[in-house]
């Protein structure tokens, strides 16, 4: 399921029960929140990894995330030609008193 707009997802919720219907939009609410804590793992599991190939997975999954978070392009490219966990770790502490509105 794709979601556009707030208007949009009504018109696309109409399939779902409302018990699901409530755990959908709790999601949405907090999606910040989400993405700061994937991140937060991403950037553990990036001190972890020992070869290339799962750095480079991570490193996608932290973009995906980040474009989630609405992190601004400038930034967020910044952040991955650098590829340091600790570059991402010290924003994520910034993000986690001012989340990023893109």
């Amino acid at each position: 399921m794709v979601v556009r707009a707030a208007s949009d997802r009504i018109t696309l919720m109409a399939d779902y029960s409302s018990h699901q219907k409530k755990i959908i939009e709790r999601y949405y609410d907090r999606r910040d929140q989400i993405m700061i804590d994937r991140l937060q793992a991403i950037v553990s599991e990036l001190y972890l990894a020992t070869t290339d190939r799962k750095r480079d997975q991570l490193w996608k999954r932290a973009a995906t995330a980040m474009g989630h978070l609405k992190v601004k392009p400038p930034v967020r490219d910044r952040i991955l030609a650098k590829s340091d966990p600790a570059d991402l770790a010290r924003h994520l502490t910034d993000w986690l008193k001012n989340p990023p509105t893109g």
